[in-house]
């Protein structure tokens, strides 16, 4: 097995890549749609795009908010790294107390804290997932 920082780094870079990949690929039939409209709609071309203009300045997000929210997502990222290493460490120990040292009485305390940090695990995750969709809302486009 590789190590765990490389195998991390591989699947932070595949995901990005998908993400970027089905990002870009829906925005674009969005913009052509939207161009057809405009040339479709005539009289109402002048005040349309001042519209949409005041509504894209509305929403969009504080920058600092980006800067911060991308420092917060850095730091779950590194939590989940080091709780996949606990992961390893833990299965090790249990092999070493269970196996090699025949100690019984603390097999069951070691399974009890590997089943947590695997829950742990698991939900970081899935935080990790939704906190990148929010960074990705607040991103600018362009």
């Amino acid at each position: 097995m590789g190590d765990p920082r490389n195998v991390a780094h591989a699947k932070k870079v595949s995901q990005e890549k998908h993400h970027k990949d089905s990002g870009g690929a829906a925005a674009q039939p969005t913009k052509k749609t939207q161009l057809t409209k405009n040339k479709q709609s005539g009289a109402e071309e002048s005040s349309a795009p001042k519209a949409v203009e005041a509504a894209k300045q509305h929403q969009q997000p504080d920058p600092t908010q980006l800067e911060k929210s991308l420092v917060v997502l850095s730091k779950l990222k590194e939590l989940e790294f080091h709780s996949r290493g606990n992961i390893e460490k833990l299965a090790e120990l249990s092999l070493t107390i269970e196996d090699e040292l025949k100690q019984k009485a603390f097999v069951e305390a070691i399974g009890a804290l590997y089943s947590a940090q695997d829950a742990f695990q698991s939900k970081i995750v899935k935080l990790i997932e939704d906190y990148e969709t929010e960074c990705a809302r607040l991103k600018p486009a362009g």
